[in-house]
Parts: structure tokens; C-alpha cells; sequence
């Protein structure tokens, strides 16, 4: 009897074993495609362009409560530094302005002054986050000088879908996310909830003694302010005929930041905190042809609406009732006061055809409007801005051996705006294979992007240890660049190696340059005095320069580990008028040295109960910038856990961890520019549940849904 059970044990834990082995099995052996590089599908390790992927199981592993969080801890390449205003963040040197995010393809609605607010991507809605560095604007258009992030979203099929997922951690921190889809023959539908809320916290209650007649330290300034926000979103699909799918969308998003009020009239009383008003409609569609061919149509229009939530009685320059301009016009408790509202409708025509068993052509149009209400913030309360391009790509493939390949891409953009005229920007990649372990890819292209309204007419008085004068310059240049990159990939067994060095030249780079008061309209100079002035401007010249590695390994079907490792160096001058001589500037937010690394385990036990944990860490050097002093380096740590248990139509997982396990805090002057914000050792917890039925639901036949069945699919 006791070697029955002794035999019983062994073949029970050699048949978990082989169901672990079955299982990640076939979770490695699903390709990994790509489309942002070229706007083509491609295996990723055959993508002509260098692009980095973060998984959806690494996604689910990491555990990430927003996009920051997960962008800034699983590659090396993006920095952020976070305030009420934004993300702040940066990719190989340049920030959020050169940056292009897409949510499948289309741009993220947001603030056009570059300073984009992620909470409006929920986390746990991501499939996949494709990333590619360099000027992408010959296939993307303006914003996309330093490169492009594109937030693959899940493709809900299920025939019914409901989930919930909580995560509560410190500092009364909550992200909430829910979503019913529904499939019912030609139609589909996906509803999507979330809301994130935080208490916030205070790193430090002292103030910048260099801008206060004494020492303060006791200033009610909180490093990060609470805030909610949330956000209902729907999506809807018809496939009318084979082949072609239409659909319709729209979200609406609010958010409010809330300023605890002190009693240092010059420092932390505030009498108003932030609200935002987001707003989204789209419609389009996709007709597929033969093979990879298709055409597709989208249009959207955005709104993006900022306001001043009064708390306290305000005397301020406003607007009366009938729209008369007001000097110390009083708000009171529960107004609210507009301080932009950005409008943006696009309409962007595609095809890819495939003209040959060697050439494959991508090719479209776009339209797009933007429109700028800020009555307190920009000269003449109002900006317009109209841009329209056509671009053509074409991909050549060609084997030249039966173990060396080649690809070119090439591609051109012509762009036209209204107040700058017409500009071309052209593009070409190549890749060589050698066998199946050696990839080499080289690339030039060239990047365009006009000054923003806001930068153009942009007049905005800010109070943050000191009083400072942010002007608009309407003789701004359209900045141009060029990129050059040359990468090396090998593979093998398991072990996956890039290497990707990179110059990027931006010619008449825009950026905020202190300027003397001298050149300031006199009537601020002489409200605000004393007053610091500051002015976008272009600068003669500005270089990045770098190179980025990666290296991971599967150890084994459970055990994978892997770094990444971000060199920088910048080079910017700016003509200084008064002394009539190029000086050298500080490009905002430059770390010559940036890493992240992690070591994952993961273990399907059965087909119903999985597990896994990981370790991550990151650092950054010191960051520069032109005032208010450098942020701190820093280097931090992560541990995560997981639990996932199937059970006929149901999901059960629980995430729980430790962010900046050795409780690292920048304790910094508040206001002064800081490496990280983060508030020292958090802890956080995730339920999540989910129901899931079959691929479609099909009911009896009456002419109205699906007549090909009487029973509901089984999963």
C-alpha cells in the first residue's frame, strides 16, 4: 500500500509537471506580431524597423496601476517625472511634444501642449505595448520627432464577458475597472469603466529657502496631489457583409486634482483646484481584399477642456457673465473658470496592397483640425491650426540565399499646413538576416512637426517658487530633424540581444529659454514684478545621441530574466542675443544613464491554476535642467505575486506586491525639480474576476440575429 501512494504521488506530480510543460508550451509558441514600425504586419523579429515590444504576459506579471507605472518600469528608454499638469515624459532625450501615442493606431486625445495625462488608457484593457524609437513622421505625421508609443488594446471576442477588477494600495491609492461585452451574430459591443483615485502624499513640507524671506516647513504642498478621475467608454462593431467590419465609439473622461490650501500667502495657499473635461467620438471602418490587402476609413474628433475649480473667494482676471474681460473679476466657492479647451477632428484614409510577391505598398491620406479656446492663456482668446498629408511606403523583400534575406522600406510624406506651407519628409529602413540567430537593421528618416497654438500665441502667468511668465512666439520656425540608427539583434536558444546606436539632429528645436524681462510685454512686467520670463524659442541646434541594449533569457519554460540599458548624451545651442554668441543649453530632463531589469517565474500547475512572482528594478542617473536646480539619481525596486484559477467560465486572479522595496523618498525642496516622485515603500493588491462564454452567441432563428443554430456556443 504505501508504494501505491508513493506511486500515485510521483505520477500525480509528474502529470502537473507535463500540464505546466503543455501549457507554457503553448503560450511561447504564439508569434509575436507587429504593426507600428511600418503599419504592416510583420513577426516581430522579422519587423524591417527596431521596435520593442512589452507582452501581455509580461504586462500581467508586472502588474503596473497605470501606463507610467509599467512604461517607466519595463524599459530603460522612458523617463517620467509627474505633476498635476501631466506625465512629463521623455524618450532618448527629447519630451512629451515629440512623442506620438497611439491607442491602436490613432492618436491619443490629450493636451496638444505636449503634456499628455495616461490615465486616460486604462491598464488593464492593454493587449500590448509596441514601442519604436526615432522620427516616424513619413508614415505618422507631426509629434512623432523622437518616436512612437502604440497601446494595443484587447480584442474582446467572447460571446459574454463581464469582469471586475480592484486594486487598492498605500496612500489611498484605488484603481477600479469594469467591462461588459457582447456578441450577438454581426454585432458586438464592449463597455469599458475605470476610475483611479489617490490620496497623494508630501516627500517634504519644506520650501525653496532661496524664494522665501524664511524658512518654511510646514507648507501644506503635497508632492502629488489627490485626485479622481475615471472614465466610461463603448465600442461597437458590425460586420454587414465578409470582409469588412464597421464601427463607432465615444468615451467621456473627468478628472480633479485637489490643493490642500496653507497659510503662506506666497507658497501654499490655494484658492482653486483642477478639473479636466474630456470628450471622444469616432466612426470607421475596414474593408479587407484579397491576402494582406485593405483599405480602412477613421475619423474622430476630441475635446480636451481644462478648467479652475474655485474653493475660495478669488479676485483674478476673468470674464463677467456677458464676456467682458475683467480685472479682478471675483470667483467664488464652485465657479469655474476655463483655461483651455483643445478641439481636434481627423481623417485618415489607408490601403496596403500587395503589389507583388516582393513589393508591398502602404499608402493614405490625412486631414486634420485643431482648434484652441483659452481665453486667459493665449493672445486673441482663440487658435486655429490646419494640416493635411499624403504618403506612399513601399516594402521590398527579397531571399537572397536560403539562410540571407533582405528588406527596404521606404517611404515619403507630404504635409501641408496653413501657416507654414507644404514639407517633405521622407523615410528608409533595412534589414539583413543571416540565418535565424542574426538580424541587422539600419535606418534614416527624417521628422517634421509646426509649432503648437500654444506655443505660437501661448501668454500664461504661473505661481511655483517665484512668479514666472510663460510667452507664445509667433515668429517660431517648424522644426525638422534627422535620424540615424544602426542596430544589431541576435537570437538564439532562448537568449534574445540588441544593440541600437542612434543620432537624432533636430534642427530649430522649440523650447522654454529664460529671456530678460527687457523683452517681456511691460504691462506683466510691471502687475507681476518681480517675475522671471520665460519664451519658446528655437534653438540653433540640438543633438541626441545614444544607444540602447537589451538582453533577455529563457532560462528555462519557467524562469526568464532580463536588462535593458539606456546611454545619453545631448548637444544643444542657442544664439544668446545680448552677448551675440552661440551658448551651449541643457535640453529639460537629460540622464546620461538609465536601466531597468527584472526575473520572472511563472507555473501552470494544471490548465485551471497558474502562478508566478517577479523581481524589477530601475535607475537613472542625475537628471538636468536649464533652472530650478537637477533631479536626484535614483534606483529602485519591485516584487510582484500572482494567482490565477480557471473554473469552467469563470477567472479568479489575485496580484499582490511591493513597490521601492528599500523605501527610497527624494526629500528635495518642494517645487525643485526631483529624479523621482515616488513616495517611498508601497504595498498593493489586486482582485480581479471574470466570466466568459463562448465565441458568439447565437440564438433560434427569427431573422433578426443568427439562424444557424438553436443552443448557445459552448466554450
Amino acid at each position: 500500500m504505501k508504494y501505491k501512494w508513493i506511486t500515485a504521488l510521483a505520477g500525480l506530480l509528474f502529470s502537473l509537471h507535463a500540464s505546466a510543460q503543455v501549457v507554457n508550451e503553448m503560450q511561447d509558441s504564439i508569434p509575436e506580431i507587429v504593426v507600428t514600425g511600418t503599419g504592416t504586419q510583420h513577426l516581430l523579429k522579422d519587423a524591417p524597423v527596431q521596435t520593442e515590444v512589452i507582452s501581455g504576459r509580461i504586462l500581467k506579471n508586472y502588474s503596473a496601476k497605470s501606463l507610467q507605472d509599467l512604461l517607466m518600469g519595463l524599459t530603460s528608454s522612458l523617463d517620467f517625472n509627474e505633476d498635476d499638469m501631466g506625465s512629463q515624459m521623455q524618450m532618448n532625450g527629447l519630451g512629451n511634444s515629440y512623442i506620438l501615442i497611439l491607442i491602436d493606431g490613432k492618436r491619443i486625445h490629450g493636451d496638444v501642449g505636449g503634456q499628455n495625462d495616461l490615465g486616460l488608457i486604462d491598464p488593464h484593457n492593454i493587449d500590448r505595448i509596441e514601442i519604436v524609437k526615432g522620427a516616424s513622421s513619413a508614415l505618422y505625421g507631426s509629434d512623432a520627432i523622437a518616436g512612437v508609443i502604440n497601446i494595443i488594446t484587447k480584442k474582446h471576442d467572447e460571446g459574454l464577458l463581464a469582469e471586475n477588477s480592484t486594486r487598492v494600495g498605500s496612500h489611498g491609492d484605488i484603481r477600479q475597472h469594469n467591462g461588459i461585452g457582447i456578441r450577438l451574430g454581426k454585432v458586438s459591443s464592449y463597455t469599458n469603466f475605470q476610475l483611479q483615485h489617490t490620496d497623494g502624499w508630501q516627500n517634504t513640507a519644506t520650501e525653496d529657502p532661496h524664494q522665501t524671506e524664511f524658512l518654511i516647513t510646514d507648507s501644506r504642498n503635497k508632492t502629488v496631489n489627490r485626485y479622481t478621475n475615471w472614465q466610461i467608454s463603448e465600442r461597437l462593431t458590425y460586420e454587414p457583409v465578409k470582409n469588412l467590419e464597421l464601427y463607432a465609439e465615444g468615451s467621456t473622461y473627468w478628472k480633479r486634482i485637489y490643493r490642500p490650501s496653507g497659510k503662506y500667502a506666497a507658497v501654499d495657499v490655494k484658492t482653486y483646484d483642477m478639473e479636466y473635461h474630456n470628450r471622444s467620438l469616432s466612426a470607421g471602418g475596414t474593408w479587407k481584399l484579397d491576402g494582406t490587402d485593405f483599405i480602412s476609413l477613421d475619423v474622430d474628433w476630441n475635446k480636451h477642456a481644462y478648467y479652475y475649480y474655485f474653493t475660495a473667494i478669488t479676485l483674478t482676471d476673468g470674464y463677467d457673465p456677458q464676456g467682458n474681460f475683467t480685472p479682478y473679476y471675483p470667483y467664488f466657492p464652485d465657479d469655474m473658470e476655463l483655461q483651455s479647451d483643445q478641439q481636434r477632428t481627423m481623417a485618415n484614409l489607408k490601403g496596403v496592397f500587395e503589389l507583388s510577391e516582393h513589393h508591398r505598398l502602404n499608402t493614405g491620406a490625412e486631414w486634420r483640425y485643431d482648434y484652441l479656446e483659452a481665453p486667459m492663456r493665449v493672445v486673441g482668446g482663440e487658435a486655429k491650426d490646419h494640416t493635411s498629408a499624403l504618403y506612399v511606403q513601399d516594402e521590398i523583400s527579397y531571399r537572397l540565399s536560403d539562410k540571407v534575406a533582405a528588406n527596404v522600406t521606404a517611404g515619403l510624406r507630404l504635409n501641408h499646413n496653413d501657416q507654414f506651407g507644404n514639407c517633405l519628409t521622407p523615410k528608409v529602413s533595412g534589414m539583413l538576416s543571416l540565418g535565424d540567430d542574426i538580424r541587422l537593421r539600419a535606418t534614416w528618416s527624417q521628422g517634421f512637426k509646426t509649432p503648437t497654438p500654444k506655443e505660437l500665441q501661448y501668454r500664461y502667468v504661473r505661481y511655483m517658487n517665484g512668479t514666472y511668465l510663460y510667452l507664445g512666439n509667433t515668429e517660431l520656425n517648424p522644426q525638422t530633424s534627422n535620424y540615424y540608427s544602426l542596430g544589431g539583434e541576435y537570437n538564439r536558444k532562448g537568449l534574445n540581444i540588441t544593440v541600437t546606436g542612434y543620432l537624432n539632429d533636430v534642427d530649430h528645436m522649440i523650447t522654454l529659454v529664460t529671456i530678460p524681462n527687457s523683452k517681456a510685454p511691460a504691462e506683466y512686467i510691471a502687475k507681476y514684478d518681480p517675475v522671471k520670463t520665460r519664451q519658446y524659442q528655437n534653438l540653433e541646434s540640438a543633438k541626441t545621441k545614444g544607444v540602447d541594449v537589451s538582453v533577455r533569457y529563457r532560462i528555462n519554460r519557467e524562469w526568464m530574466a532580463g536588462l535593458s540599458y539606456s546611454y545619453l548624451d545631448t548637444d544643444a545651442k542657442q544664439y544668446d542675443t545680448t552677448h551675440e554668441k552661440l551658448v551651449d543649453v541643457i535640453i529639460d530632463g537629460t540622464a546620461h544613464h538609465k536601466g531597468s531589469w527584472f526575473a520572472t517565474w511563472n507555473r501552470s500547475f494544471s490548465s485551471k491554476y497558474q502562478m508566478g512572482a517577479g523581481l524589477y528594478g530601475r535607475m537613472s542617473s542625475k537628471r538636468y535642467y536649464q533652472i530650478n536646480g537637477n533631479g536626484k539619481g535614483y534606483q529602485i525596486w519591485r516584487l510582484s505575486t500572482n494567482h490565477e484559477l480557471t473554473a469552467k467560465k469563470m477567472t479568479y486572479r489575485i496580484e499582490a506586491g511591493v513597490d521601492n522595496i528599500f523605501d527610497y523618498v527624494d526629500r528635495t525642496y518642494h517645487g525643485l525639480h526631483l529624479g523621482t516622485t515616488t513616495p517611498g515603500r508601497t504595498i498593493y493588491a489586486t482582485l480581479t474576476i471574470k466570466f466568459a462564454q463562448g465565441k458568439k452567441l447565437k440564438f433560434k432563428s427569427n431573422n433578426k440575429y443568427n439562424s444557424n443554430s438553436n443552443d448557445n456556443e459552448q466554450d
